[in-house]
């Protein structure tokens, strides 16, 4: 597996070992033992998948208590990807990492916990995958502002994207619950 580091070094892009022919392809897409060896020793709790159409975006969530840290991908469609560091002990707190992630190059990444996490729909739709370190907890989550701009995301945006009310009320990063 190839591993490349993001404008954030913890969040990480990874590239797995594809194997393709006339017939389609095939590649593990977690093995724990490969994961360890690359210094993502985590324990997956949960998997989620969801489906969402053209400009849709979601986030930036994040669990306050509980953090989870996500193993991501898009199993169709395209997605622009965004990870903050949200821990004020960090020194890259507030520190935005960005990445496409499609179907076609079955690339992941790993978001630890900590960040809050988010996306938006660059295809017709994409369906995307991830596994959580720990389980959701609803009285737990919280969204930052998707656009603040102290975050100077460049979000690849073809009009207004379309929100959840939980995203709509999303906090500035000045404002939201961080971690120690």
């Amino acid at each position: 597996m190839q591993v490349t580091a993001t404008q954030h070094p913890e969040v990480l892009l990874l590239r797995p070992r594809v194997f393709g022919d006339a017939r389609g392809f095939f590649f593990e897409s977690y093995n724990r033992k490969a994961f360890t060896e690359i210094g993502i020793g985590a324990e997956f709790v949960q998997d989620n998948h969801s489906r969402s159409a053209k400009g849709v975006l979601r986030g930036l969530h994040y669990q306050i208590n509980q953090p989870q840290g996500k193993l991501v991908r898009v199993v169709a469609g395209e997605v622009f990807d965004v990870a903050v560091d949200l821990r004020r002990s960090s020194p890259h707190f507030g520190h935005v990492a960005t990445m496409h992630l499609s179907a076609d190059a079955h690339e992941m990444a790993w978001i630890p916990p900590g960040f809050a996490h988010g996306f938006l729909v660059l295809s017709e739709h994409a369906e995307f995958l991830y596994k959580t370190t720990d389980y959701y907890a609803p009285e737990f989550e919280r969204s930052l502002r998707w656009n603040d701009p102290t975050l100077n995301i460049a979000w690849p945006l073809g009009g207004a994207p379309l929100l959840s009310a939980k995203d709509q009320a999303g906090l500035p990063l000045a404002e939201c619950e961080a971690f120690a």
